[in-house]
């Protein structure tokens, strides 16, 4: 099941995501033209946060980000078609702008006993790393999540950031 899965969004930057066959993760790629610092920023300040977070058909509203050790986070994808799913974890490790570590969870299908690992590497010129591992502790539930369409939500969630970073740049050009 390594199969490693690229699509190039208008930015000409893919996201890439790909399962290892030897340990229950998926390892998420992509580079963001903007500095780390505002990267971090966009990434998790709630009023960012709403303008990229899911897919294009959700609005994104947080409940809550309380971002420090042990605090939680709590975001709700509304659908046009009246759904509601809810993402919940906890901040394990929080070292600003260059890691981010939590928990994840979907209310009523997956609960947060994995960790997200979100790294921002500072690659000069304006332009940010960024590598998520998410790490799911059994490949069961990383296969199940995936046969979700979580890893198509993501990608697209990606690009939706990628344009939103580039608006923020643009405002302090």
């Amino acid at each position: 099941m390594n199969a490693a899965v690229k699509i190039k969004p208008v930015d000409n930057e893919p996201t890439v995501v790909d399962y290892p066959d030897s340990e229950p993760i998926a390892v998420w790629k992509r580079v963001f033209h903007a500095p780390r610092e505002l990267v971090w920023q966009a990434w998790t300040d709630p009023k960012h946060v709403e303008k990229w977070w899911g897919p294009r058909r959700y609005s994104t509203k947080v409940l809550e980000l309380d971002l420090r050790k042990d605090g939680a986070w709590r975001f709700e994808q509304h659908g046009e078609d009246g759904s509601v799913i809810t993402f919940y974890g906890r901040y394990l490790e929080v070292d600003a702008p260059a890691k981010l570590v939590n928990t994840f969870g979907v209310v009523d299908m997956f609960p947060d006993t994995g960790t997200e690992t979100n790294l921002f590497e500072d690659l000069g010129n304006g332009t940010t790393a960024y590598t998520g591992i998410s790490n799911f502790g059994d490949f069961a539930i990383r296969d199940a999540q995936r046969g979700t369409g979580m890893e198509e939500g993501g990608i697209e969630s990606f690009d939706r950031f990628a344009e939103y970073l580039a608006t923020l740049t643009a405002k302090k050009a």
